[in-house]
């Protein structure tokens, strides 16, 4: 069978990895291979490794930092098949971190663990302190390029091509032109869409390709009003990411008045769920000028942060910022996506033949508000269930499961035509359309202002197109999608707060569906 994964983060090496042993597998990546948000993920992965740690435990949490739109039995099988997975990926070479003797025997576990928010025990594991995601990366790099998948780098997906409505491979573009690669399977592995914001922790890779893709093939998509912001980046361009774990070690946040303003918003404090502490800080940023907030780590001692953060102390050192011995300014930014292609507990999508694993999916683990460090355990567990079915029959009348327990709010059908006579997108005035009317607050004007800027613009000529606009393209179609959904949703619920709706509206834990209008 001919495999044909888009993508080079944890689901797709991972995918590719598993799936080369039985098939015929071509990953396409259109960067280095590697290049994705897997290598700059931080904070580590999520797993139950411990003695007084439990699956149940790890379900709950998941459940409650999903505000009620996490699909039950998707997060069940997130949970009870990490700790699994999490072996496959030791035996493919990662090297997670290990405890001290003292704390290995006190907590049952060879690993060090670390604790984020929301999270009721500390079960993150971590490789190099601060360098899980390149850890991994590495090492599923290493073990594709030792197997028979053939690697396609600097090369971009434009389009899929699909037959009988059925997907039968893509269309790319590189410098050798465009071309067309015949596929039985597609897997989308695509990653997230941070750069539909002017601020943002992802790599430039992450512009939303995958689901674009999808949308314009007729796949059902959902949920995506919902985009988490990280609450800590750096107040510097670029926007580095200060993982979670700092503050999970203890860092606490003040305002320009020196006071640690977080224990009288949240019993959890700095540590409660991530949209109440970015929004925490985006009003207190607000109430000072919007001058950024300060992280205050300097009680951790220097040694320790040196050893358990070393890239973030290294990142902070090039900007004449010493994490040990004064506060740091951070704000929020864009960093995960809770939507994407509505997929079922393998990955299959409403197009046959058309899998979608890791942020470019949307299986419902994560509902309104994504747990901390369960991104990459999402993409390792559903990459594992996708590959195990990617030779079976595509089931009769396929639907979704999560569908009939929580039948959608609505289905929108966004209109992705474009007046050709329209100024071509900027993608520094998209990013700040959203940013400003689509970001961690909304309400109805902005929203509305935001859609009629979209629906004003085209993408470039497909006969003029280089890897940026076909980008920028895929950009301006998600936008769209996103601002329409947010439009759509009249409530604030976990990562999506509207000004004018503060209140969450229990018959509203529903997805919203969004596909294509014919």
């Amino acid at each position: 069978m001919r495999v044909v994964v888009v993508g080079s983060g944890i689901a797709g090496l991972y995918a590719a990895v598993k799936a080369s042993a039985k098939h015929d597998v071509t990953l396409i990546t259109k960067d280095v291979l590697g290049e994705s948000n897997t290598h700059y993920a931080q904070g580590g992965i999520a797993a139950v490794t411990a003695s007084d740690d439990t699956i149940a435990e790890h379900v709950a949490d998941t459940m409650y930092a999903g505000a009620g739109l996490c699909w039950q039995p998707a997060v069940e099988a997130l949970c009870k098949q990490g700790p699994e997975s999490l072996n496959e990926l030791i035996r493919f070479g990662v090297e997670f971190d290990r405890a001290a003797k003292a704390d290995a025997e006190a907590r049952g576990t060879d690993y060090a663990l670390g604790l984020e928010a929301a999270h009721s025990h500390a079960r993150i594991l971590h490789v190099g302190g601060d360098a899980t995601g390149a850890g991994i990366s590495k090492a599923l790099v290493e073990t594709l390029r030792k197997s028979n998948a053939q690697v396609l780098e600097y090369t971009l997906v434009t389009d899929l091509v699909l037959e009988n409505g059925r997907v039968a491979g893509v269309s790319v573009f590189s410098s050798d032109g465009l071309a067309t690669i015949d596929a039985d399977i597609v897997v989308l592995a695509s990653g997230g869409a941070g750069q539909l914001y002017r601020h943002t922790t992802n790599p430039a890779v992450t512009t939303g390709d995958g689901a674009a893709l999808a949308l314009r093939a007729g796949a059902v998509l959902a949920d995506l009003e919902f985009y988490q912001f990280h609450p800590t980046a750096l107040a510097v361009p670029g926007s580095f990411l200060i993982s979670e774990a700092v503050r999970g070690e203890g860092a606490v946040l003040i305002n320009n008045r020196g006071e640690r303003f977080m224990t009288k918003i949240h019993k959890m404090a700095e540590l409660a769920p991530r949209d109440v502490v970015a929004r925490s800080i985006q009003q207190e940023m607000l109430s000072q000028g919007g001058e950024p907030v300060m992280l205050d780590a300097t009680a951790l001692g220097e040694d320790f942060l040196r050893q358990r953060f070393p890239g973030i102390t290294s990142a902070c050192k090039t900007y004449g910022l010493n994490l040990a011995k004064q506060p740091i300014p951070v704000t929020p930014a864009a960093h995960y996506w809770m939507g994407g292609v509505a997929t079922d507990l393998h990955g299959r999508t409403s197009v046959p033949g058309l899998f979608a694993i890791g942020e470019v999916a949307c299986n419902g683990s994560h509902g309104a508000n994504r747990l901390a460090s369960n991104s990459l355990l999402e993409s390792l567990v559903f990459a594992d269930r996708s590959a195990d079915v990617l030779d079976l029959p595509w089931p009769d009348n396929f639907g979704f499961a999560r569908f009939r327990d929580q039948p959608p709010l609505q289905t929108l059908d966004v209109d992705l035509s474009y007046d050709s006579t329209a100024p071509v997108v900027d993608r520094v005035e998209l990013q700040t359309q959203m940013w400003d009317g689509v970001g961690l607050a909304r309400e109805d004007l902005g929203l509305r202002g935001a859609l009629e800027q979209f629906s004003g613009w085209r993408p470039q000529k497909r006969s003029l197109r280089l890897f940026t606009d076909y980008e920028d393209a895929n950009l301006l179609d998600l936008a769209k999608a996103v601002t329409e959904a947010a439009l759509a949703r009249t409530e604030s619920r976990g990562a999506h707060y509207r000004l004018d709706y503060p209140d969450t509206r229990p018959d509203f834990a529903r997805p919203i569906a969004v596909r294509k209008a014919q």
